[in-house]
């Protein structure tokens, strides 16, 4: 199978042009003409996730952060992202992400949580201009009215989130019914779900002062952005398996939260 072939079945998907214009999606090591046996899938590229895909016979890695966001001036093992690129390079391994493409395109990685959670009538919460059905977030309905601490407990069980932070509530009785989902950081949609109607609206990497602009009307919860975006795992295996069933998709076992939490 070639690097294009593998490529164009996952961007029929999430297109590149979906990305955002800070990101840097698509093919970053390796070339569209190599040919390539075994795909390992991960969250991030780490020089764990590296050493599992020499072991385990994977000459491409695709995951859904980039190894590179800014420019990368010289390659001499300073970090963890030279030694990462170095090292794939040497042990002939492609790298290919799929970053903000996956979270905006319909069906992408808010819809994925959402349904996971149990969200019925989903839309997009922040619909692109060129595209209303593609956009950041969603905003969708439980099937019954949740006690929202109830549904905190079933959330953090689902993601397995070491800790969920959380705004104030109304009333420790609160029922949730409509709920907004942005995966990873969605701090900057916290007032399109206010205007969503939102009772809950669920992301991550909130900072202090996001936690009060629920406005006394919506609960803001964080469950960690490597939590909110491991399905990202899960929707790549499935766009890849459908379109190749004979080429060998492997789910790290190395793809792992770099946040640790002191219980």
């Amino acid at each position: 199978m070639k690097i294009r072939d593998i490529a164009a079945a996952i961007e029929e998907f999430a297109p590149l042009w979906l990305q955002a214009d800070y990101d840097n999606s698509g093919l970053i090591v390796g070339r569209l003409d190599d040919e390539v046996h075994s795909a390992l899938l991960a969250v991030d590229v780490t020089e764990e996730v590296i050493e599992e895909a020499e072991r385990e016979g994977c000459d491409i890695i695709i995951t859904h952060h980039p190894i590179i966001f800014a420019p990368i001036k010289r390659l001499n093992s300073a970090n963890y992202v030279e030694r990462c690129v170095e090292r794939a390079i040497r042990s002939g391994i492609a790298l290919y992400a799929c970053h903000t493409n996956l979270d905006s395109t319909p069906n992408g990685m808010s819809w994925q949580v959402g349904s996971m959670i149990g969200l019925d009538a989903m839309s997009v919460l922040e619909p692109r201009k060129s595209d209303p059905n593609a956009g950041y977030g969603v905003v969708g309905v439980l099937p019954r009215p949740e006690n929202i601490m109830a549904l905190l407990n079933r959330v953090k069980s689902i993601f397995n989130v070491g800790a969920i932070r959380y705004s104030d509530l109304p009333s420790e009785d609160m029922m949730v019914r409509r709920v907004a989902v942005c995966t990873g950081a969605g701090r900057s949609n916290i007032a399109d779900a206010l205007a969503a109607g939102a009772d809950l609206y669920i992301t991550a990497d909130l900072r202090y002062n996001d936690f009060m602009m629920g406005e006394n009307r919506m609960v803001l919860a964080d469950i960690g952005h490597f939590e909110s975006e491991f399905c990202a795992i899960r929707i790549l295996n499935d766009i890849i398996s459908k379109k190749m069933c004979n080429f060998a998709v492997r789910k790290s076992a190395c793809s792992r939260n770099p946040i640790h939490y002191l219980l």
